[in-house]
């Protein structure tokens, strides 16, 4: 039975994985990626591989000093969770809580690492890629990495959780830091014209911080931006223009038959 599981286990990963290098491999040939480029030549390899040096070394340090430091709050009782049964309305409120706390501790803390003499000594080593890419997310300075990462102990500490919570905090620290590093933009027009969901950032807000180093700041909404006025004031113009771009790129997918207009692309 427990072979049986494992043998499972490792065929859904194996499909996971022929899954998303299928979609990136079809996302290549049909120029979906290139199309959604939001800096078309700002990819260098120079920048690439010192990123991926940065992030081997960032990521010994800090995994080494963040994890130890998790289980020694375990040990000495400083982070439990709640192993009940919880309704989804608690897991939401937890989530939420974390979501905006840590967008609050990020905001102020990442406008702190822009004044000097702290940019030079943390944040200057992450804002060597004025075009970011998914490794731009692990290139920084090990010091930035624990700052960034010691939130989740510190919440764990403050307030006890659902382990399902856990199970969503995590994945969302992961997704939303290769998102908005990701060089590319996947949301659609009318997300930042919509009042329930231009509070949220896109991969074009960050990627603008980037490229203009400073203004945009929130980790994960636009909030604190908006309120204290460091979002850009061209953002969402310049979003405008990438969809722009995107509805004028050319298709390679079949083409409609005479007198029937080809649906509109849904990720515009």
């Amino acid at each position: 039975m427990i072979e049986a599981m494992t043998t499972g286990d490792h065929l859904l990963r194996l499909w996971l994985i022929l899954f998303v290098a299928t979609g990136i491999l079809s996302g290549i040939v049909t120029g979906y990626f290139k199309a959604r480029k939001i800096q078309p030549r700002g990819f260098k390899w120079k920048t690439f591989r010192n990123e991926a040096l940065v992030a081997v070394v960032t990521l010994a340090i800090s995994g080494k000093i963040l994890g130890g430091l998790t289980a020694w709050l375990k040990a000495q009782g400083w982070v439990a969770f709640q192993n009940a049964p919880a309704g989804w309305w608690m897991i939401a409120l937890e989530y939420g809580l974390y979501f905006l706390l840590f967008d609050t501790y990020f905001y102020w803390l990442h406008r702190w690492m822009h004044k000097e003499p702290f940019y030079s000594w943390i944040h200057k080593l992450h804002h060597k890629s004025t075009s970011p890419n998914l490794l731009t997310t692990l290139s920084v300075n090990p010091l930035e990495s624990i700052i960034n990462g010691g939130f989740v102990p510190l919440f764990l500490t403050i307030f006890t959780v659902h382990d399902a919570t856990l199970m969503l905090i995590l994945p969302t620290n992961i997704f939303m830091g290769l998102y908005v590093h990701s060089g590319y933009e996947f949301m659609p027009r009318w997300w930042n014209r919509s009042w329930a969901t231009k509070w949220f950032i896109t991969a074009t807000f960050h990627d603008q911080h980037h490229r203009y180093f400073n203004g945009n700041y929130g980790g994960y909404t636009t909030i604190w931006d908006r309120i204290c006025g460091t979002i850009r004031p061209k953002f969402e113009a310049d979003f405008e223009k990438l969809k722009d771009r995107v509805a004028a790129a050319p298709r390679t997918g079949p083409q409609p038959s005479s007198g029937i207009p080809m649906a509109p692309d849904l990720a515009e």
